[in-house]
């Protein structure tokens, strides 16, 4: 006898590895490998969170309507294009289940998310990685990787680790160089922190036709990652389509219920953002200083690329940090072996990770 065995290339795929939240002996951890949100959850989505404690043993509204309405409010859009889901990854992976099979191909970026390259072997589809100039997406290197067999092209807008982004020029660009029947997929999951002028997170272009899909979080700046609450807005069709394929109940009520305490408390969320604003170019600079090697981001995080020399490597530099109870994620699975990404947090938590640098680089 036999065991069961999965479809071909499931056993390909490497399982993702969500950043460390722990370190043994270490009772207060400074925690920067997730890039949640500096600030934590806010005060009324935590309220609203404990309110519906109550009423656990109730199915959530399968429709999320309210959230849904909350968010065609707030960002000018049509409620019945959104679609609600379980983080934005599943919406991603929906997606992808949705559009792409054996013998399809699905495009994004060198160093792009992840859950793109899990998402579509998982579905039997081949992923193809197009090159980055200067570790951001380039548009012409994205539309050259598409072929008769591409199905869906994701971008990260900003990117992620990188930090970097893509104009709206350029996006709109990508769009109308990609053959009508290729899926675009905009994965503006840190579009809150973006203060460029000339950035767009995409709503516009599902506007425009059939073919553009933008995804949002409530994982980052609204900081409710451990809600697992993201959104696409769609084309009708296509909404329609992951309606029919989503889980009925993919969306908790307490999830639901903060969501929408959290859209409306805009106080928090400008802080949340001004911390950013403040501690991003800081972090930046102080890094710099110490002659390491940052890549300009809008995000978040930054990507900081140490030396390759044994004991001031990206490698020694994460085990010293953490030796120092600071967690920041390594990105060699992302290809950037030499690169550590550092979530903006607090002042506090700044400061300190620029001292313990300092430290292991004997500056």
């Amino acid at each position: 006898m036999t065991a069961p065995t999965p479809r071909p290339g499931i056993l390909d795929i490497s399982p993702y590895v969500g950043g460390v939240s722990k370190l043994a002996g270490v009772d207060r951890v400074i925690k920067l490998s997730s890039n949640e949100g500096a600030l934590g959850p806010s005060p009324k989505a935590i309220a609203a969170y404990q309110a519906v404690a109550a009423e656990m043993h109730r199915y959530p509204d399968g429709h999320a309507t309210k959230l849904r309405q909350a968010l065609a409010a707030k960002f000018e859009l049509d409620a019945e294009r959104i679609v609600c889901g379980c983080g934005s990854d599943e919406l991603l992976q929906l997606l992808v289940r949705a559009y792409a099979g054996p013998g399809d191909e699905v495009v994004y970026s060198r160093h792009g998310f992840l859950i793109y390259e899990i998402a579509t072997r998982s579905c039997g589809a081949t992923p193809v990685a197009a090159e980055e100039v200067e570790l951001t997406a380039h548009v012409d290197n994205l539309l050259a990787a598409v072929t008769p067999a591409t199905k869906l092209l994701f971008l990260t807008n900003p990117n992620n680790p990188t930090g970097t982004y893509l104009p709206a020029a350029e996006v709109k660009r990508l769009r109308d160089g990609l053959p009508a029947h290729v899926l675009l997929v905009i994965d503006a999951a840190y579009a809150e922190y973006v203060v460029r002028a000339d950035y767009t997170s995409g709503a516009e272009l599902v506007e425009l036709g059939d073919n553009t899909v933008m995804t949002r979080t409530f994982s980052k700046l609204y900081g409710m990652g451990g809600m697992r609450l993201g959104w696409a807005y769609c084309p009708a069709a296509i909404a329609d389509v992951l309606n029919r394929i989503r889980g009925p109940f993919s969306v908790s009520s307490a999830a639901l219920a903060a969501g929408q305490a959290a859209l409306e408390d805009t106080k928090f969320a400008e802080q949340v953002r001004r911390n950013n604003i403040v501690w991003l170019p800081w972090l930046t600079a102080e890094l710099t200083h110490l002659g390491l090697t940052v890549t300009p981001s809008c995000a978040n995080f930054i990507l900081v690329t140490f030396p390759r020399e044994a004991g001031r490597d990206a490698l020694a530099a994460d085990a010293f940090l953490r030796g120092q109870g600071i967690i920041v994620r390594a990105v060699g699975a992302y290809g950037l072996p030499d690169s550590l990404r550092i979530t903006i947090g607090r002042g506090d938590e700044m400061q300190a990770v620029v001292e313990a640098l300092r430290q292991f680089l004997g500056a």
